[in-house]
C-alpha cells in the first residue's frame, strides 16, 4: 500500500505545480476566515469549484498533449493576435492581483517566525525568486520538486490537527449540502470558489504538459496527474475549513489576523502553533509567489508573440515585473491584512472570463483538435462553469470598489 502511494506521489508533475499556485496565503486566509465565521456551512462550495477546475484543466491537457504549438499561439493564428493579447493581459493582471496577496502572506508568516517586521520579507523573497528564475538550470524541475514538498507538508499538518481537534462528523457531512446558499452570502461563495477555480492556472497546464514532453500516449497519465493536483488543492481547503470550524467557531473567534489563524493548530502544537502556522503560510506564499509570476509573465509574453518558454528573455522579464509589482504593493500597503488577502484572492476571478472563452473556442475547433475536441457534455459543463464565474464576478465588483476606497 505504501509503495503504491509513493509511486503516485512520484508521478505527479504539472498537476502539483498548478495546485501550488492556486493554494496561496489568500486561500488559507479565506478558508480559515469562513470556517471561523460560519462553521462547516460552505464546505459544499469546494465541490462545484473543483469540478469546474477539472473541466478547464482537462481541456488544457488535451490541447497540450495533441499540439506542439502553444494554446495562445493557436488562438492568435485562428482568431487574431488581438485575442491572444487580451488573454495574456488578463492573465498578467490576475497574476499581479494574486501576487500582492502572496507577498502579504510571506510578510506576516516570516514576522511570526522571526519577529522581524513583515515589510522586510517581500523584498527578500522576491529577490530570491528572481535569482531562481534567472539562474536555475531547469526551472520546471526545480519548481516541481519544491512544490511537491511544500504541498505535502501543509496537507500533513492540517490532517494531523483534525485528528486532534475532533470535528463533529455529522456537521461536517451537512456542510457538503448546499442549504446555506442565498444572495446575502454570495461573497463567501465567491471567495471560496477562487481558492480552487483559477483559469489562469488551468490554461497554463497546457504549457506544463508540453514542457514535460508528454504526447498522446501519455494522455491518461497527464489527466490523472491533473486530477490529483486538483484533489490535493481541494483537500487542503477542506481541511483548513474543518479545522477552523472545529477549533475557532465554537469559541466565537473570527479570523482577523495571522495569530487568529494560528489558533487552529494550537490543539496539536500548543505554544508553537504560531511558528508552525507561519512556516505553513510561508510555504504556501512562496510556492504560489514563484509559479504565479511565471504563469502571468509567460502567458503575456506568448500572447504578445514574444516567446513562451522561461528559457527565453521576454517571459523572464515580464515575470520579474510581476514579482516586483507584488512586492512594492505589499511593502507600502496599510490596512487589514486578512481582509486584503481575501479580496486579493477573490478579485483574481474578475479578469479571467476571456481565458474561458479562448479555451472554449480552441477546444471546439475541429481543425486544431480533431477527435480530441470537446464532447457535448464537456461543452455543457464548461458553459455552466463559465456562468458560475460570471455570476460571482457580478457580485465581486461592488466589493472591489469598496475595498479600493478604504485603502
Amino acid at each position: 500500500m505504501f509503495d503504491k502511494i509513493k509511486k503516485v506521489i512520484k508521478s505527479l508533475g504539472p498537476g502539483i505545480i498548478i495546485a501550488s499556485v492556486v493554494l496561496g496565503p489568500g486561500s488559507i486566509a479565506v478558508a480559515s476566515r469562513i470556517g471561523s465565521e460560519v462553521g462547516y456551512s460552505f464546505l459544499w462550495v469546494i465541490i462545484p469549484a473543483s469540478l469546474s477546475m477539472i473541466i478547464y484543466v482537462s481541456m488544457a491537457v488535451r490541447f497540450g498533449i495533441t499540439n506542439s504549438q502553444s494554446i495562445l499561439h493557436a488562438i492568435a493564428q485562428t482568431y487574431g493576435r488581438w485575442f491572444s493579447v487580451l488573454i495574456g493581459v488578463s492573465a498578467f493582471i490576475s497574476a499581479a492581483c494574486f501576487q500582492f496577496g502572496n507577498n502579504l502572506g510571506i510578510g506576516i508568516g516570516m514576522e511570526g517566525i522571526t519577529g522581524i517586521d513583515e515589510r522586510v520579507w517581500p523584498v527578500v523573497f522576491t529577490f530570491s525568486a528572481i535569482i531562481l528564475l534567472f539562474w536555475a538550470k531547469n526551472l520546471y524541475k526545480a519548481l516541481e520538486k519544491l512544490m511537491m514538498i511544500l504541498v505535502m507538508i501543509m496537507i500533513l499538518a492540517f490532517f494531523i490537527n483534525i485528528l486532534v481537534v475532533k470535528p463533529d462528523v455529522e456537521q461536517v457531512a451537512k456542510g457538503f449540502l448546499p442549504i446555506s446558499l442565498n444572495a446575502k452570502n454570495l461573497n463567501i461563495v465567491a471567495a471560496l470558489i477562487a481558492t480552487t477555480f483559477a483559469l489562469n492556472g488551468a490554461i497554463y497546464q497546457s504549457y506544463l504538459v508540453q514542457d514535460k514532453g508528454w504526447k498522446i500516449s501519455n494522455l491518461n497519465r497527464a489527466l490523472n496527474d491533473s486530477y490529483m493536483g486538483i484533489f490535493f488543492l481541494a483537500l487542503i481547503s477542506i481541511l483548513i475549513i474543518i479545522t477552523s470550524a472545529a477549533a475557532l467557531y465554537p469559541i466565537g473567534v473570527t479570523v482577523n489576523s495571522a495569530a487568529d489563524m494560528a489558533l487552529q493548530l494550537e490543539a496539536l502544537f500548543g505554544n508553537y502553533a504560531m511558528i508552525v502556522f507561519s512556516f505553513g503560510l510561508c510555504a504556501a506564499a512562496f510556492s504560489s509567489l514563484m509559479v504565479n509570476a511565471v504563469i502571468g509573465g509567460g502567458l503575456l509574453s506568448d500572447g504578445l508573440g514574444l516567446g513562451r518558454s522561461m528559457n527565453e528573455r521576454i517571459p523572464k522579464i515580464l515575470t520579474t515585473i510581476i514579482l516586483v509589482l507584488g512586492m512594492l504593493i505589499a511593502v507600502f500597503f496599510q490596512g487589514n491584512v486578512i481582509y486584503a488577502l481575501i479580496v486579493a484572492q477573490a478579485t483574481t476571478l474578475v479578469v479571467v472570463p476571456l481565458i474561458a472563452v479562448g479555451m472554449y473556442l480552441i477546444l471546439n475547433n475541429k481543425q486544431i483538435m480533431g477527435n480530441f475536441r470537446n464532447s457535448t457534455w464537456q461543452n455543457i459543463l464548461a458553459m455552466l462553469s463559465f456562468i458560475l464565474i460570471s455570476i460571482i464576478i457580478y457580485y465581486l465588483y461592488s466589493n472591489f470598489i469598496s475595498f479600493l476606497s478604504t485603502t
